[in-house]
């Protein structure tokens, strides 16, 4: 089931509608400012399980999107220093590792004590997260050996794992190009993975 989003202005009917879906342990494939992504509700641990499953990934590789730097600072631990990065970088094409607060569950945590944050520039996926009322849960939908329209194209992507996910959002054409990862975890950030975002 495909549901038609425009980034720069999300119908508040149709946020609400993946929001009721996320809501119920779903899976949706969204548009970000990078790549299109698997996302759910971080209190989904069955959902995010799914996630895992779907992109055969660790806990230490999932990643939320947060609707603002005021919600980053519930799920991770953010210091003057680090919030000033933040601020000058998001949102944006980035995802910024930090430590992780006791607001996120256990089970989703696994492990770790970090956790990948970001805000998108892209409207759709912060509007969700609003609504929602709390962090969602991603995975990039693309792998290195996916062909190209099937990553970009949200007709294509329903058509590949529209079995797979419980809605799919038509955001337009998506990127190739995932987020820029920093580690802000020891003092000086720390660049992991070079992308859309240039640091300032």
């Amino acid at each position: 089931m495909m549901v038609k989003l425009y980034a720069e202005n999300p119908n508040p009917r149709d946020v609400a509608r993946v929001v009721e879906t996320l809501r119920h342990d779903g899976v949706v494939i969204c548009p970000t400012d990078g790549v299109y992504a698997f996302v759910c509700a971080l209190s989904s641990q069955k959902a995010i399980d799914r996630i895992k499953t779907l992109r055969n990934r660790r806990n230490d590789e999932l990643t939320l999107i947060c609707d603002g730097l005021s919600t980053v600072a519930q799920y991770a631990r953010v210091d003057n220093g680090q919030f000033r990065i933040l601020k000058r970088n998001l949102p944006g094409a980035f995802t910024f590792v930090l430590q992780a607060s006791g607001q996120i569950p256990v089970k989703a945590l696994g492990r770790r004590k970090t956790v990948g944050v970001r805000v998108p520039a892209n409207d759709i996926p912060v509007a969700i997260a609003r609504e929602l009322g709390m962090p969602l849960v991603t995975a990039s939908v693309k792998t290195d050996d996916e062909v190209v329209e099937y990553a970009t194209d949200p007709e294509l992507l329903d058509e590949r794992y529209g079995h797979l996910a419980d809605l799919v959002i038509d955001g337009g054409l998506g990127g190739l190009t995932p987020t820029t990862v920093v580690d802000l975890t020891s003092g000086e950030p720390e660049i992991l993975r070079e992308g859309g975002g240039e640091l300032v």
